[in-house]
């Protein structure tokens, strides 16, 4: 018997063969083995720089689609007393090129103690949690849905490579 491969996304199905419950650093993977919820072994194949989210569904081979599940993993639930906290502790993360989950007044980041301390010196509130981790998309990878949220967010514009910047000392 040959293994199921998943290679397409798909946006909606008549059944769910099984769930492949991953944390975040597989489901950016494009090339992965992986073992399925039924026990069933898996590869995937996707497009490089894609990643799969929580609630994906992707087909096979064989026509069987499977629901991605994204895995509960060590990680730290951020809070602020003030919302220029949460911003503060946001700026220093994207300083560090750090991958933040947004949530309504929270940032969530995976476990690292260096930032840990770097965040309690804001003045933030770092909680230790197991927690589906689901971070935001760069700004050239296009925005991501967030549970809950009314509405999708829109992708955000690329930014042409070679874009002119406008100083006021500029000629006219």
């Amino acid at each position: 018997m040959n293994m199921l491969t998943l290679h397409t996304k798909v946006e909606q199905t008549e059944s769910i063969a099984a769930q492949l419950i991953l944390p975040y650093e597989l489901r950016e993977k494009s090339r992965l083995r992986a073992t399925m919820s039924n026990g069933e072994e898996v590869a995937v194949f996707t497009l490089r720089g894609s990643v799969m989210r929580d609630g994906d569904l992707m087909q096979g081979n064989d026509g069987r689609v499977v629901q991605i599940v994204a895995a509960q993993e060590p990680s730290y639930k951020i809070e602020c007393s003030t919302a220029f906290g949460l911003l503060r502790c946001a700026f220093h993360l994207g300083n560090r090129h750090t991958q933040a989950q947004l949530g309504d007044g929270f940032l969530r980041i995976r476990k690292d103690s260096v930032l840990k301390e770097m965040l309690q010196g804001l003045g933030a509130i770092v909680t230790d949690e197991l927690a589906s981790f689901e971070p935001e998309a760069g700004a050239y990878g296009g925005g991501h849905h967030h549970g809950g949220d009314a509405h999708p967010h829109n992708p955000l514009a690329p930014i042409p490579l070679r874009q002119r910047i406008h100083r006021p000392s500029d000629p006219k």
